[in-house]
């Protein structure tokens, strides 16, 4: 068995379908505003597909994302990024299921950044139990004081502009100011999925209920044109992950973030 380049789209589908919530960060970059930054490894067994993992270098940094769904899965994930490791780029960041990044071989540095939760809104009831009428839709014209709040309130962000063009951007303001807001990672209508990102309220304005307000205004704009809802927190980030669970979110998975270097 050797790793694959698998472009059809249909068999990448159909293989990440069956854990949606898993893998819905690469079923999101199918969509066609994704696409072109992707490439994605596949390896088989008797021609029937037994694990893929992503390289998506639309990011000044590349990303490679291998999760398994199963132990079975895990095995030939584990081959996969062993046989893959020589041919990845010389600087990236990672997600990788519990125990593979042992598999990341050929590198000096493999530097942990933490260790993170897969959750997804597994009932939208309570998307609509929040006040909203704070928010306000955000855009392209915006840009400005959305750098400006990630610079002050989450400088480790990964914020990528062309995003804003979603539609699927929401703030608070305060004084005239941006204090809160919410976006997407991943939207694709076409494959029914939104990765939730960017969220963050400045530091003087914490305590106020606004990172659930713009979260909220965020889950019921994307429910008008998705069917699948998922996001990436960070597990020792417990005021966010007890924010998430009172909009209806629960816990699927945990994954480790790297950053690795040859």
């Amino acid at each position: 068995m050797k790793p694959e380049v698998i472009e059809d789209r249909q068999k990448i589908y159909r293989y990440f379908s069956k854990n949606t919530g898993l893998f819905i960060y690469s079923i999101g970059d199918l969509d066609d505003f994704f696409w072109p930054d992707c490439c994605f490894y596949c390896i088989k067994d008797d021609n029937e597909i037994k694990a893929i993992a992503l390289l998506y270098t639309g990011l000044s940094l590349p990303c490679f994302l291998a999760f398994y769904n199963d132990l079975t899965e895990k095995e030939y994930l584990e081959k996969l990024v062993l046989k893959l490791s020589g041919n990845l780029p010389g600087q990236f960041s990672t997600h990788l299921s519990l125990g593979i990044s042992t598999y990341l071989t050929g590198f000096n540095q493999i530097i942990l950044q933490g260790r993170f939760y897969k959750m997804w809104l597994r009932s939208d009831n309570n998307v609509n139990k929040f006040s909203v009428e704070k928010v306000v839709k955000l855009g392209p014209e915006d840009i400005n004081d959305i750098k400006q709040l990630y610079v002050e309130s989450y400088p480790e962000n990964w914020f990528d502009r062309k995003m804003l063009e979603t539609g699927q951007y929401y703030g608070i303001r305060q004084q005239n100011k941006l204090v809160s807001i919410a976006g997407v990672h991943v939207y694709s209508p076409d494959y029914g999925v939104a990765a939730l990102g960017n969220i963050t309220t400045h530091p003087l304005w914490r305590g106020q209920g606004w990172g659930t307000a713009v979260t909220a205004r965020l889950c019921r704009s994307l429910l008008q044109s998705v069917k699948v809802i998922g996001l990436n927190v960070k597990s020792d980030n417990l005021a966010a992950v007890s924010c998430y669970e009172k909009l209806g979110f629960e816990i699927i998975a945990e994954f480790d973030e790297f950053v690795v270097k040859r």
